[in-house]
């Protein structure tokens, strides 16, 4: 279940129930949020789940700045001094530069991996550097991919690096009505397990009766039944000229004993005179 989380009062304004993972998840969920919101004015924080380079592309498009945590390298340098941080790239020259001045340059052929597209680049200054063994285990010395969307992954690294202290907040934040759901609730499972809808409905009721709890708690108990009340007169303004219109759409249409052509059967019809 994916999930947009309010920040300020830890009020669920979204849901969307899916049987994928989250790796491909966070751009359909911003646009969704910029269409709730109407704006794009705002900062999304993600696990780590969520780090991929096309995502990250998409939240750009958007304009919405994303903070997703940045998943552990798998290749590490025998040295981590020699990790592919520490080699700087020239985006002008398109090519890198490794910590004791060597340069690594690329073909230009684009390599197909599952999701993404990139280029390598390699040097043989390699074979003859004296730090080889602290660099590299391969056999012809660094080989480094630059994806098509690593400007993007830089950018969430930075962002990530100089807001260490807003980044944190993201679990405080979306964890809250889990907490409360799960362990106060006792909600650890659905009960509908039979298609998708079927269990949007049921998160949906779910969440519809947090957020009322919350905005009790919120606001108080007497101007939740200021709003409330509010709510059911425009309601009931609204059915009147349902109402208004369906007698006038029967009295068109219909014959003159057809029971529901006035206004005031209709409104009995739908239990609002």
């Amino acid at each position: 279940m994916q999930t947009t989380i309010d920040s300020k009062n830890n009020i669920p304004i979204d849901y969307k129930v899916t049987n994928t993972n989250d790796s491909k998840a966070m751009g359909n969920m911003l646009q969704r949020a910029k269409t709730i919101l109407r704006s794009n004015e705002f900062t999304a924080l993600y696990d780590k789940g969520y780090h991929t380079g096309s995502e990250f592309k998409k939240a750009d498009d958007l304009g919405i700045e994303v903070m997703v945590a940045i998943p552990t390298v798998a290749a590490q340098a025998p040295n981590p001094d020699y990790n592919v941080e520490h080699f700087i790239y020239n985006h002008k020259d398109d090519h890198y530069i490794c910590p004791q001045g060597n340069i690594l340059t690329t073909t230009g052929k684009w390599h197909k991996a599952k999701t993404y597209k990139f280029k390598r680049y390699t040097t043989r200054d390699c074979l003859t550097c004296p730090l080889k063994e602290e660099c590299s285990k391969a056999k012809y010395g660094k080989g480094i991919q630059r994806s098509e969307y690593q400007q993007y992954i830089n950018r969430n690294k930075e962002r990530i690096e100089n807001n260490k202290d807003y980044y944190r907040k993201r679990q405080a934040i979306v964890e809250h009505p889990y907490g409360t759901i799960k362990r106060q609730w006792g909600f650890n499972y659905i009960l509908t397990k039979k298609f998708i809808n079927r269990a949007e409905a049921d998160i949906g009721l779910i969440f519809t009766a947090y957020n009322l709890r919350r905005l009790m708690n919120i606001l108080g108990k007497e101007k939740m039944k200021e709003y409330i009340k509010t709510v059911i007169f425009l309601l009931i303004r609204e059915f009147r000229n349902i109402g208004f219109k369906i007698s006038r759409f029967t009295q068109i249409y219909f014959p003159n004993n057809f029971p529901y052509q006035n206004q005031s059967n209709c409104l009995k019809l739908l239990k609002f005179n």
